[in-house]
């Protein structure tokens, strides 16, 4: 059912956690509704340093936050901004069409953390 990417990535998830000091951040979702993921970023000079996540859900949402943290550290804001949900699906082999809102709350998460960090 799942990718060896999205396998990979909910077994040994990339950069979970909080960036305590975050330049960005966003929630989207809650625990309570069973689905929930949560960017924090730490952007310098207009580049996305560090990337964390935490996500609460299936495997799919564990590794589309894991997946995202990877496209996202050390490219430049302007750059992350034009991740798509397509892109991060893309990155995980593709993702069945009753998880892509997953990706889509990654791409979602992340544009509210940028809209965040430029509102600073």
């Amino acid at each position: 059912m799942y990718s060896e990417e999205v396998t990979s990535h909910f077994e040994n998830p990339c950069n979970v956690g909080t960036i305590a000091d975050a330049d960005g951040s966003a929630t989207i979702g809650s625990a309570a509704s069973g689905e929930m993921l949560k960017l924090t970023l730490k952007i310098t000079e207009d580049r996305i340093v560090e990337a964390k996540f935490r996500a609460f859900g299936c495997p799919t949402a564990i590794a589309s936050g894991s997946i995202l943290t990877e496209l996202v550290t050390g490219i430049e804001v302007t750059e992350a901004s034009k991740i798509r949900a397509s892109d991060i699906s893309n990155a995980l082999g593709g993702l069945p069409e009753d998880k892509l809102r997953y990706a889509t709350y990654a791409e979602t998460a992340l544009k509210t953390a940028l809209t965040n960090f430029t509102f600073q």
